[in-house]
């Protein structure tokens, strides 16, 4: 998706500097053919189901369609349209309330939908400054519900600390300022907005997690990239990775 977006966005933006079509703007023309695809891949995942993903897919491809010129009115008009949708699509969905519920009082419910939230939480605080000691994780046996996936943060804050877990964020953030930097400095817009995409991908889902397992966001099934387990994800990181590499390798010296 976010090659595709790269390319047609790239194609559109070159068309309108010949005077062919109103540029990103023109909503039969662009958006239409560039949000279509989109959607369909969204709605796909959705019907899994699973909305975290499906929301990470259409953030990516708002993202995207923003740097490449996107007029905001038509980001604030497709997220108000987007609210009772989003609104049915939580209410509605028994599991889905019951996780907006816990995130705003798992003590209310302790030993049932709170329970996830309460035990990551116990386990990051446990931690404390230097950790218990490597694989020495005590809530990973059989109190943290998705210890080796979704929650594999709060095991590596109980087991490495708050010095563990600053350097995990602080690696994020050093591959998200390269990534970031790579990107801007890319020599056509296609790799512009092939990095930047790849780079909201990657950070978008770093942040989603670190946030979930740290009780700041609603429990999402969001991986944590490079560190959850799972061979799929990891060869998708790799591999996004190794794109924002290869475009780094053609990056315009700054002034």
């Amino acid at each position: 998706m976010i090659v595709y977006l790269a390319w047609f966005l790239e194609l559109r933006k070159s068309a309108r500097s010949v005077g062919t079509v109103l540029g990103v703007n023109d909503f039969l023309h662009s958006l239409a053919p560039a949000l279509g695809p989109v959607f369909f891949i969204a709605s796909l995942i959705l019907f899994e189901p699973d909305m975290g993903t499906a929301a990470m897919v259409m953030f990516v491809a708002l993202v995207m369609l923003y740097v490449a010129g996107l007029d905001w009115r038509y980001l604030a008009a497709g997220a108000l349209a987007a609210l009772p949708a989003v609104y049915l699509l939580i209410v509605r969905v028994p599991y889905r309330y019951h996780r907006f519920m816990a995130f705003r009082a798992p003590e209310a419910d302790p030993q049932g939908y709170g329970f996830q939230l309460l035990q990551s939480l116990i386990a990051v605080g446990s931690g404390g400054l230097t950790g218990v000691g490597l694989m020495e994780s005590k809530q990973k046996l059989f109190y943290l519900p998705e210890a080796h996936t979704d929650f594999i943060f709060a095991v590596l804050a109980e087991e490495l600390g708050y010095i563990g877990a600053i350097t995990v964020i602080a690696l994020f953030a050093f591959w998200g300022w390269r990534a970031f930097r790579a990107a801007i400095q890319a020599p056509d817009e296609f790799g512009r907005l092939l990095g930047l995409g790849v780079t909201t991908l990657v950070v978008g889902q770093a942040l989603v997690n670190l946030s979930v397992v740290l009780g700041l966001v609603p429990t999402k099934g969001i991986p944590l990239p490079f560190v959850s387990y799972g061979g799929s994800s990891l060869l998708a990181m790799l591999l996004a990775t190794g794109v924002l590499l290869n475009i780094s390798q053609h990056a315009q010296p700054e002034d």
